[in-house]
């Protein structure tokens, strides 16, 4: 079993390096760094081991996946929620959605391809943080809102090199 290990290039960094075995690559971090207490909104990527649960892509954007996690097509309409007092916090919901949601099918290539992680899914504790993924880089790596972000080919050799053992290792 190999895990993917994420680290900061220093203390308090928003930009790191995640190691696969032999394989590296650069990543963006959340704009508060790395945290061992997560919550809802401080841009904080969360410390610890997360099985990884399955792959969104833009169908538009992105033809033949190599992945050995459950791969599913994103729509339009596709969004997650992040609004801790609703029942569907941290879940995948369809738009129009009446609470605070994030939506997936971005403007932007960021989440054209889409790693969910299993931060606070089981169970989901409201206000624990929500929408921590794995996705594509800005071109200058500029922080997330909390997930881990890779230069889009990396990402595709990342999707590659991992197996049904992997978990993420996200360490501060």
């Amino acid at each position: 079993m190999t895990d993917l290990v994420i680290e900061p290039a220093s203390h308090g960094a928003t930009q790191g390096w995640a190691r696969l075995g032999d394989l590296q690559w650069r990543c963006a971090l959340g704009r508060s760094g790395i945290s061992a207490d997560k919550v809802e909104g401080d841009g904080a990527t969360p410390s610890g081991r997360f099985p990884i649960r399955r792959l969104f892509y833009r169908p538009d954007r992105v033809r033949e996946i190599a992945c050995v996690f459950p791969v599913q097509p994103m729509s339009p309409g596709d969004g997650w929620c992040d609004a801790p007092g609703d029942p569907a916090y941290n879940r995948l919901i369809i738009r129009p959605y009446p609470a605070q949601h994030e939506t997936l099918w971005r403007e932007d290539a960021l989440y054209d391809l889409v790693l969910v992680i299993g931060h606070n899914d089981d169970p989901v504790v409201p206000g624990k943080g929500s929408a921590v993924f794995l996705h594509l880089a800005h071109p200058d790596y500029q922080p997330t809102e909390g997930c881990v972000a890779f230069a889009r080919a990396d990402f595709i050799r990342l999707l590659a090199a991992i197996d049904r053992d992997t978990h993420v290792v996200i360490s501060a």
